[in-house]
């Protein structure tokens, strides 16, 4: 069996695959840099149990990790308990060309989901992930990896919001309907939905002005895609599991 781990900077998604393309079982925690190797066992062992499966299965554990501190916490755990030593992406071990001067710096979660698009979706394409950060990542015409653009998260902003104001509550992310509210806690959902429906139009409209061959396909991914997706004109579909999508593809590319 192969064991995925997508570590993000608010979750860890585990997913576990046998040998067919369907995830078999996924799990999620929150991201804790200091998480030991016995923390992760014992919230994942009782996991695999339910399955009716051990960690003795696992054959291949691949991570995207964007995290580093967290790297020998999940070593450690793949090797102490699995054991296997764990494979991390990066932009020396894809398929996908980096086209740009330091390929290290761009973030493996990043990567993954070009991996993703290139197998599935029509080029030249975006992807907008709506995670603890909103990126946007450009894969060209001949499936390289170009470059892209990163904003702040939407939950990061609300969480900035309240604590830099003395009167301001913190509130949940929700659809608005409206862009005139009346209370503040309506008001702040409205900008932040409305906001940032415009900053991703924004950015997407600027994106496509760049690309001289157009663009063919623009996915959302990330917990939150789904809540903007019928509200950004140029989006052609949301897939929450386009980072899963993609680790499953550098595996097989591995193998």
């Amino acid at each position: 069996m192969f064991l995925a781990i997508d570590i993000g900077n608010t979750n860890t998604v585990f997913a576990l695959y046998d040998n067919a393309d369907d995830i078999s079982a996924m799990w999620r925690c929150e991201t804790i840099a200091s998480k030991t190797a016995d923390e992760y066992a014992a919230f994942l062992k009782p996991l695999f149990a339910m399955e009716n499966t051990s960690f003795d299965d696992i054959s291949f554990v691949l991570v995207g990790c964007v995290v580093p501190e967290a790297e020998r916490h999940i070593i450690g755990f793949s090797k102490k308990y699995l054991p296997r030593d764990p494979v991390f992406v990066s932009a020396e071990n894809i398929s996908v060309n980096v086209d740009l001067p330091v390929p290290s710096q761009v973030g493996a979660d990043r990567l993954i989901n070009a991996v993703a698009v290139v197998q599935d979706y029509a080029l030249p394409a975006v992807v907008v992930d709506l995670g603890t950060a909103t990126t946007f990542d450009v894969i060209g015409a001949d499936g390289s990896y170009l470059g892209g653009s990163i904003a702040p998260g939407i939950r990061l902003s609300i969480d900035a919001l309240s604590k830099a104001t003395a009167k301001l509550p913190h509130v949940n992310v929700v659809k608005s309907e409206r862009a005139i509210a009346k209370s503040t806690d309506e008001a702040i959902q409205s900008g932040i939905f409305w906001g940032y429906v415009g900053l991703i139009q924004g950015v997407l409209g600027k994106i496509k002005s760049e690309m001289p061959d157009g663009v063919r396909s623009v996915i959302a991914t990330g917990g939150l895609a789904p809540l903007f997706a019928d509200y950004i004109d140029d989006l052609d579909c949301a897939d929450e599991t386009l980072t899963l999508k993609g680790l499953l593809a550098i595996y097989k590319e591995m193998r």
